[in-house]
């Protein structure tokens, strides 16, 4: 039986964060969740994940310097940026700076899937 993916959902609003993580369980990954940039980086230290789904605005350290750790320190192997804020500059500083790919929310759970895995094939 092939190994779960690992995924790490961040995001500041909590029933969005529930939500996914849920849904992607459903769909068979293996899910932890991080309220914010701290609890996510906490996260990262002791785990490593597969694919790190990323909000980029959170109050405290945001996603886009959660990003830049994670590829400074090699915590995780694909990242998934997240946004409400529907914004090109957005999300060219993000692939800039080492995310794998980049979804404006809401987003559609098979859309996110695909996304995923199209992300764990590059």
């Amino acid at each position: 039986m092939p190994q779960k993916l690992k995924l790490l959902v961040v995001e500041d609003e909590d029933s969005l964060r529930m939500i996914t993580k849920d849904q992607l369980e459903i769909y068979g990954f293996e899910v932890d969740d991080a309220a914010n940039g701290e609890q996510a980086l906490e996260s990262l230290k002791n785990k490593h994940y597969d694919v790190v789904l990323l909000d980029i605005r959170m109050p405290g350290i945001d996603g886009m310097e959660v990003l830049k750790s994670i590829r400074r320190d090699n915590l995780a192997n694909k990242v998934i940026m997240l946004t409400a804020v529907d914004e090109l500059k957005v999300a060219q500083d993000s692939l800039k700076f080492g995310a794998n790919d980049f979804m404006s929310k809401p987003f559609d759970l098979k859309n996110l899937v695909a996304c995923i895995n199209r992300t764990m094939k590059e």
